[in-house]
């Protein structure tokens, strides 16, 4: 079983439309980042993407580029990650899933990195720039811990590898809008539907949320028209450096409210 998927349906089950919502361990301080990852939970995120600061973030727009390079440079250490998560679960039970380029996994060694953030609470692991056909070690742990993985998903893959997509997944599919980094866009693509529809086509139960690009309340009620869930982070990066928890918490609400079917 999969906490991720089955607070997707839970949502579902309520007629609510289904918002993912991402924010960086560490930004602007440890303390801070579990802050306002509580308050995004408490306002309505139905699963929280808890970004790992990267040195060398190819998908991230600007956006999360400066909040990253802002937690590292306050001293977040990838060490760190387990209080934050600990701090985050210790308030709230909306599933966590971390998202992490691989190559900070691999450094602090694959099983450890699983242990250690299943220990903290988390439930599983999203992985931008792994793909099926290289994550051997990480299917056989994270299949022996329970824990979820995401895959990614884009306009660029072919049936063949949103099929592999599919079948290695757990929690949900990772769908990509468009291709291109992170950051809020006025329109979205209209390859994120072929996408959610190649993926579909799989006739898998695993739920596929599309990501990237969407920062208002009706962009996430547009993607849940037509996928399971809407995934927004950068958006809610700015509500909290224009105006702090308060802001992000108004934030929050909004898309969800707009969320609602």
């Amino acid at each position: 079983m999969s906490k991720t998927t089955d607070a997707i349906k839970a949502a579902q089950s309520r007629h609510e439309n289904v918002l993912v919502g991402y924010f960086p361990a560490g930004f602007p301080t440890v303390k801070d980042s579990i802050e306002a990852c509580v308050a995004m939970c408490e306002s309505g995120v139905d699963v929280l993407e808890l970004g790992v600061p990267y040195s060398d973030p190819v998908m991230d727009g600007l956006v999360i580029q400066q909040a990253t390079e802002k937690a590292l440079s306050n001293g977040f250490k990838l060490k760190d990650l387990q209080e934050v998560i600990a701090g985050i679960t210790s308030k709230v039970d909306t599933p966590i899933l971390v998202m992490s380029y691989w190559n900070p996994v691999i450094r602090y060694g694959v099983q450890e990195f699983a242990k250690t953030i299943k220990e903290a609470g988390a439930v599983g692991l999203i992985t931008p720039d792994l793909i099926p056909d290289e994550a051997a070690d990480w299917l056989q742990i994270s299949e022996e811990l329970n824990l979820d993985r995401v895959f990614l998903a884009t306009p660029s893959s072919s049936q063949e590898r949103l099929d592999s997509a599919v079948d290695s997944s757990k929690g949900f599919v990772y769908g990509v809008s468009t291709m291109g980094i992170t950051g809020t866009r006025e329109d979205l693509d209209v390859q994120a539907r072929a996408v959610v529809s190649g993926v579909k086509s799989h006739n898998s139960s695993v739920p596929v949320c599309v990501g990237i690009g969407i920062s208002t309340a009706e962009q996430v009620s547009e993607v849940n028209s037509y996928a399971d869930g809407a995934i927004v982070g950068s958006a809610f990066i700015k509500a909290y450096n224009s105006g702090g928890i308060n802001e992000l918490v108004r934030s929050v609400k909004n898309m969800k409210a707009g969320a609602q079917s």
